[in-house]
């Protein structure tokens, strides 16, 4: 499954923002240096979606803030539930 994701790195905290327009809004405390930000966000979506952080992969926008995420092994309602 593939969905898009705005990332915001250096926030407050980690956390699943909702949505902003068509992507799902993500925060991160990681500052956007040497992939750090990009980092904790596979960590917090395979947390939030209870799967491996290898089924997790960035497909496009490794170093802009919208970005495509595939998940293997996550199904439609699951990510849904992210955006809520």
């Amino acid at each position: 499954m593939r969905f898009s994701v705005r990332l915001q790195p250096r926030a407050s905290k980690n956390e699943i923002a909702g949505l902003q327009g068509v992507a799902l809004k993500v925060r991160v405390t990681a500052p956007p240096v040497d992939g750090l930000a990009n980092e904790a966000m596979v960590e917090l979506l395979s947390k939030a979606l209870d799967t491996s952080r290898r089924n997790v992969c960035i497909v496009s926008g490794h170093s802009s803030r919208t970005k495509v995420i595939e998940i293997s092994g996550a199904d439609l309602t699951s990510v849904q539930r992210l955006a809520v």
